[in-house]
């Protein structure tokens, strides 16, 4: 490509790009709230349903009155909390409801909890302490924790970025360009991949927002990474950095594709999800990743021309530098690995055997109160709520029946096991009748989720369309949904990569290879990172979403590092033969899967400056992960694999004689 066509091009991205900016950005996905139940499930239906009744178009925001001292209420601590206040039998706490518009979400749903809360506190007697919580108000914290998300993730992420690239580069310009362009194309995705997952019907939210700037920084940089080191190679053997920079980009051309392909198609496998957050992710960050790897193929190449050599002062590569696959570090390691393959693939494989085990010891499955790491008042008012109030009596679960079976339905909520009293919330001109029914056992626990279980069973029973909704049930679902989209969506993703690599490698038996080791290496991280989670830094369990999601980027991501080794190790092997190919190709990319890792690991680990579990979560097991595939799994693993089978592995499509 001359140096013209490629301005040409890279311009009108650059055009195309703000044109987008301009008419997309007035979408703020980052005010929405995450969707983890669709909508066939039994506990939305209710939701939807409830508008039909007296009130319905209502939810009930709970504020629980206590005395900092913990002394008892007095008149007119009891007066403050309002007309039909509730005490509580030790006379140390009393509720009340403040109903709340049922379709706020989002950023308006924290609004109007703000100032619900100031308008609650203005006037209190000195003493007493108001705290509101119940579903809004946990709605309104999970809202709150990605006010500022974007700006935060993007200007930590930016940071994180610029130190590794100086870093790696070692020059204080050239880390510059490359930040420079995946930071506009981290915004044109943004925009782009809302915009695309909004024209699907789908609902982009804070988490998936946040979730695919990390995506867009993390691969976009890798890209850079992979583009510049060919080029510096380059720069070794020809004197003009115009010719040098071109055949790096034809070079390196074809293995950001052939990763970027397989990212987007693993990330497309999220359609298939029945949880609306995992689908809408799925479509936003796959439009997003496009966008990244356009930036990197036709726009950051010519900015790299316009300053030629100079952008890598003061270590400016000359022609007859020594070549990156015949000396240094990673040649050192490759060749070692190369003289006692069986050894160190058996060693490396038991020990990501033995990490796998840390998931027996991983419960799965975070409450409501459980989803912040940082501790919420919607939590502490619950907490409060549930010292002096009895389990499920300000959260019941709700039942809704055709009115002509109202009698049956009634008996069967009573006589169902875990219910302790039920009682009828009104009629809808629809011939519906709604229960309210308070449950034993404590909310959103196995316990809680088994009574769900029975009374679905005994209501259905006596009418298939009765439905049973509320927190409790909803929870149930969101974990039913988990639990499908795992099985689906794995599977999907696996196929994914195959087909990707099978393409790619024109070979039957690497491509098993590559992902039986890649799939080895994810549960490996998922082991030791939920181990992590549990027993070092204290989370109650794992998110229901986090085992997908890791699995998904790890696999999808890990593949990034595996064609950047191998598409060089095919390149290589022709003149050299498999064993020597193999150890020319970690020589060659070692320094640039070590730096785009190391990258890659801290861009996710940024996730947990939210104050979610869930991310946090997903930021250690796929830092860590991404560490295990850069140092163990390409730099180890797959060399002695490949030197061991020799050169069957490329088998029918690729001949070498060692």
């Amino acid at each position: 490509m001359s140096g013209r066509i490629s301005w040409v091009l890279a311009l009108l991205v650059l055009v195309i790009s703000g044109g987008l900016l301009g008419a997309l950005s007035g979408s703020d996905a980052a005010s929405q709230s995450p969707v983890s139940v669709p909508a066939s499930a039994e506990s939305a239906r209710v939701d939807a349903l409830r508008a039909e009744f007296p009130g319905g178009d209502m939810a009930p925001a709970i504020i629980v009155f206590t005395r900092e001292d913990g002394a008892p209420l007095s008149p007119a601590d009891v007066a403050a909390a309002g007309p039909g206040a509730q005490v509580s039998e030790d006379g140390l706490a009393a509720v009340s409801v403040s109903p709340l518009p049922a379709d706020l979400s989002g950023f308006d749903l924290d609004q109007a909890i703000q100032d619900l809360r100031a308008g609650t506190a203005d006037g209190l007697p000195d003493g007493l302490r108001a705290e509101v919580t119940g579903g809004p108000a946990f709605g309104a914290d999970i809202a709150n924790s990605f006010a500022g998300a974007n700006f935060t993730l993007l200007a930590v992420t930016a940071a994180v970025v610029a130190l590794l690239l100086i870093i790696t580069y070692r020059s204080p310009v050239l880390w510059l360009v490359p930040l420079l362009v995946i930071a506009f194309a981290d915004r044109v995705g943004s925009v782009v991949g809302t915009a695309v997952a909004s024209g699907f019907g789908l609902n982009p939210d804070g988490s998936t927002s946040g979730i695919t700037s990390v995506l867009v920084f993390g691969a976009g940089t890798n890209y850079a990474l992979l583009l510049i080191s060919r080029y510096r190679e380059e720069l070794a053997t020809r004197a003009d950095h115009r010719e040098a920079l071109r055949v790096a980009t034809r070079a390196a051309g074809p293995a950001i594709l052939a990763s970027n392909a397989t990212v987007v198609l693993a990330l497309l496998t999220l359609t298939f999800a029945t949880a609306p957050s995992n689908r809408s992710l799925g479509v936003q960050a796959a439009a997003g990743l496009v966008v990244a790897a356009i930036f990197v193929l036709l726009v950051l190449p010519p900015f790299l021309g316009l300053f030629g050599k100079k952008l890598f002062w003061p270590f400016i590569p000359q022609v007859g530098d020594k070549a990156l696959t015949d000396n240094g570090v990673w040649h050192r390691v490759a060749a070692w690995v190369a003289k006692r393959p069986a050894w160190v693939a058996a060693g490396a494989l038991s020990a990501l055997v033995a990490l796998c085990f840390g998931l027996l010891s991983t419960p799965v499955g975070l409450s409501q109160t459980e989803q912040f790491r940082v501790q919420a008042e919607s939590v502490r008012g619950y907490d409060t709520l549930s010292q002096h109030f009895p389990s499920g009596l300000t959260d019941p679960a709700v039942v809704i029946a055709p009115s002509a079976d109202a009698e049956a339905i009634g008996r069967a909520i009573s006589d169902t096991p875990g219910v302790v009293s039920a009682r009828p919330a009104g009629e809808s001109s629809t011939g519906l009748t709604q229960w309210s029914v308070v449950l034993e056992a404590a909310p959103a626990s196995d316990e809680a989720f088994d009574t769900v279980d029975a009374l679905r069973n005994s209501v259905h029973s006596v009418n298939a369309d009765a439905l049973v909704g509320g927190s409790d049930a909803k929870a149930r679902d969101s974990a039913t949904a988990a639990q499908r989209d795992r099985m689906v969506v794995i599977p999907a993703i696996l196929a994914v990569v195959l087909a990707v690599l099978f393409v790619l490698l024109r070979s039957v038996l690497a491509p098993l290879i590559l992902v039986a080791v890649t799939v080895l290496s994810s549960v490996a991280a998922l082991g030791l990172g939920g181990w992590a989670s549990v027993h070092l830094f204290g989370f109650p369990a794992l998110d229901n979403s986090t085992p997908l999601f890791a699995f998904l980027f790890l696999v999808a991501l890990g593949v990034d590092y595996t064609i950047f080794l191998v598409t060089r190790a095919r390149e290589e092997t022709p003149e050299f033969g498999t064993r020597q190919g193999i150890v020319r190709a970690v020589s060659a990319t070692g320094a640039v899967i070590t730096s785009a890792g190391i990258v890659l690991a801290a861009v996710f680990c940024v996730l947990g400056v939210l104050p979610l579990i869930v991310l946090t979560q997903l930021g250690i097991i796929v830092g860590l992960g991404i560490l295990l595939d850069t140092f163990v799994v390409r730099t180890v693993i797959i060399p002695a694999l490949f030197t061991l089978i020799g050169p069957r592995i490329w088998w029918p499509g690729l001949r070498a004689d060692a």
